[in-house]
């Protein structure tokens, strides 16, 4: 890599490079502080290693860039760099450990993208031994933060029920704020309900939309992370392999055997590009589609923000205000108290607390509606 090429990266590659230099210099650093810090033998033989590796990282984007003859200034570690350094003199490592868990799971991430885009035979190179080394990282730091799943892949749902519950939710929050505010300004049955029903129908397309979408980029996501570890299968097989059996001893099996199995299954590549959709990424069975999705969403927010305008279809006045306040309240605490089934807070207490966010956003639609009837509409 001493020789000069004659065809120089683009400016945004170059970029890149030299991001990947500052990253890998910050790397080096913060290790070798923690490194000093850590008391236990072991632990710190281990952070010692992984900047002596993030050194030798650093030394080859130097020289990557050379050989292209792109100028860059010495490198120095990053003010957030130095205050992390800081923080871990001061507090302890243990948290920024996690920390640099997830900036190796990018660096994953971003050289295998790197990899595969690089036009580049050096730069591909490259790229593709910093994605096996920095995936090793986050096997040592796993072991020194007691992680097991491969942090570079994020596939979090929130399940069709919590959808329904916070969609529900928001429909009734929303209109029976709107439904309150109008109260104040006018006691016109007709307005009333026109205002109640057209917030109705708005707030269940908003949030059917806002479900379809959501579905649809997590749909995306679990697609994109699919694609992800199928290269990663096929780039770094030892790797895997070894994140295998990793998985398979931690649920009980003992290491010979997890080393054995793992090696079974990476022989075949679609068995283990399912086995780790299934106990790594965690991504089950399909049982839903954005279009489902959206749907429901917006079916039950337009059941919840239909409530507080119900009884103005059967009755007037004072009448048809005390029930609309009365059923509002009332599943305002229902679903709060539903809603402690995802949060795992008391059920009486998650009631209480929707039960008063429903009444202070009746009170302050209740205001907005009298200071517009008195100041901008009054005679």
């Amino acid at each position: 890599m001493e020789q000069k090429k004659e065809t120089k990266p683009d400016a945004q590659t170059i970029k890149v490079w030299k991001q990947h230099l500052r990253d890998e210099m910050d790397a080096c650093f913060l290790y070798d502080v923690f490194a000093g810090l850590e008391p236990d033998v072991d632990r710190k033989e281990i952070l010692a290693e992984l900047a002596e590796v993030e050194s030798r990282h650093v030394d080859r984007w130097r020289e990557m860039l050379m050989a292209y003859d792109i100028t860059f200034k010495v490198q120095r570690p990053t003010l957030k760099a130095r205050l992390m350094a800081w923080y871990a003199r001061r507090f302890g490592s243990e948290f920024l450990l996690t920390q640099m868990l997830n900036e190796e799971a990018g660096e994953v991430k971003s050289y295998l993208a790197l990899h595969r885009s690089s036009t580049l035979t050096d730069a591909k190179e490259t790229a593709l031994v910093l994605a096996k080394e920095s995936a090793m990282h986050t096997e040592s730091l796993q072991e020194l933060t007691g992680s097991t799943d491969e942090p570079w892949h994020k596939t979090e749902s929130g399940g069709m029920l919590g959808n329904i519950v916070y969609g529900f939710n928001d429909g009734l929050t929303a209109n029976f704020g709107l439904v309150a505010g109008v109260i104040a300004a006018t006691s016109d049955l007709s307005t009333i309900l026109v205002t109640g029903i057209v917030g109705t129908v708005a707030d269940a397309l908003s949030m059917g939309a806002s479900g379809y979408l959501a579905a649809k980029s997590e749909q995306e996501v679990y697609e994109h992370e699919i694609e992800v570890e199928k290269e990663e299968i096929r780039l770094m097989p030892d790797i895997e392999e070894d994140e295998l059996a990793l998985i398979y001893a931690t649920r009980g099996i003992p290491k010979d055997q997890a080393r054995i199995l793992a090696q079974e299954i990476m022989s075949d590549p679609e068995r283990a590009l399912q086995e780790k959709i299934q106990l790594e990424l965690k991504i089950g069975e399909m049982h839903t589609t954005p279009v489902k999705e959206g749907w429901i969403t917006g079916l039950a927010t337009a059941i919840g923000a239909f409530i507080p305008v119900a009884p103005f279809l059967f009755t007037e006045g004072m009448l048809a205000m005390w029930i609309s306040f009365t059923l509002a309240m009332f599943s305002h605490f229902a679903v709060g108290a539903a809603r402690s089934l995802f949060t795992g807070r008391g059920l009486f207490r998650s009631g209480i607390d929707m039960f008063a966010v429903g009444l202070g956003v009746a009170g302050v639609g209740y205001l907005v509606g009298k200071f517009l009837e008195h100041f901008m509409f009054g005679n």
